[in-house]
């Protein structure tokens, strides 16, 4: 396994999705965020179609009507949807620190769906995970923000859409997986913009951050998948958390945010909290190895 280049091609993929986010923020300033939403869903997916046929996999797939992929699609419109609306209606920095709790949540989810054992320690970094994510939003305290709980709500889209996505038939690959779940923005963009019913100017320069935005999303997709697919995921995974990083960086250069210091520990917790929930993965499957080879 090599776990170098996966660990590259995950800083790689958080540094793209990181700019993806930027680029949909700026854009949201003068187009409609039903539109973004709708032209984002098709232009990836278009892409991937092609990469799906390129490869000679069926694009209309039977499997696309269980409820894993129908639950999956109604928690990426919910994630993509929530998400796109927190960081344009919150600094990208606060946004994306709040959305790194999402493996934090697809741990329990998976606790309780799928069964899979939780130790009282990883519990414990649930829990300061948790504290992090309330030191950012801070409830009833005056700079709570009330538009911050649409990250929230976006990590529990995410959370259900990973999820959805282990239980997914295996006859699906990963690209038709980003056919449809790039497809069901369309619908819901057109849907929230006719709702929304607010003036849109796409002029040229909005153009290109949606096309952007588009090549960035779908660059960041493949390297993802290549990233964990490269090594041991207990190595790489706790790379994706350097899209905090990118997010601060974009956000002060570009927006010309400043994130306080509760923002700043509530991020430094959810990081060190998922961290450390990976590396006590990383040491029960290791161990889970160990006994089975003795036993065997």
């Amino acid at each position: 396994m090599n776990n170098t280049k996966g660990s590259l091609y995950m800083v790689v993929a958080m540094a793209a999705f990181a700019i993806e986010d930027m680029l949909i923020k700026s854009a949201a300033e003068t187009a409609s965020l039903g539109y973004i939403l709708a032209l984002f869903g098709l232009g990836g997916m278009l892409i991937f179609m092609l990469l799906a046929w390129r490869k000679g996999q069926k694009i209309l797939h039977p499997a696309i009507l269980t409820a894993p992929i129908l639950i999956r699609a109604l928690c990426e419109v919910i994630g993509r949807f929530s998400f796109a609306l927190a960081i344009t209606l919150t600094p990208l920095s606060s946004a994306s620190a709040i959305l790194q709790a999402t493996p934090l949540i697809a741990m329990i989810g998976a606790a309780l769906l799928f069964g899979e054992h939780v130790g009282v320690k990883r519990w414990l970094a649930v829990l300061v995970g948790f504290i992090g994510v309330l030191m950012i939003i801070r409830p009833g305290l005056a700079g709570f923000e009330a538009n911050s709980l649409l990250a929230v709500i976006a990590t529990l889209g995410f959370a259900g859409r990973d999820l959805a996505t282990r239980a997914a038939p295996p006859v699906l690959s990963n690209m038709q997986l980003g056919v449809y779940g790039f497809f069901v923005l369309i619908p819901a963009g057109i849907a929230i913009a006719l709702y929304q019913n607010e003036p849109s100017q796409l002029n040229f320069l909005t153009s290109l951050q949606i096309i952007g935005a588009i090549i960035f999303g779908v660059a960041a997709y493949h390297a993802l998948t290549i990233a964990m697919r490269a090594g041991d995921v207990s190595v790489i995974a706790p790379f994706r958390y350097t899209r905090l990083l990118f997010a601060l960086a974009l956000g002060i250069l570009i927006f010309g945010e400043s994130p306080d210091v509760m923002t700043l520990l509530g991020s430094l917790l959810v990081v060190i909290s998922g961290v450390y929930t990976l590396s006590q993965t990383r040491k029960r499957v290791s161990a889970t190895v160990v006994n089975n080879l003795r036993s065997g």
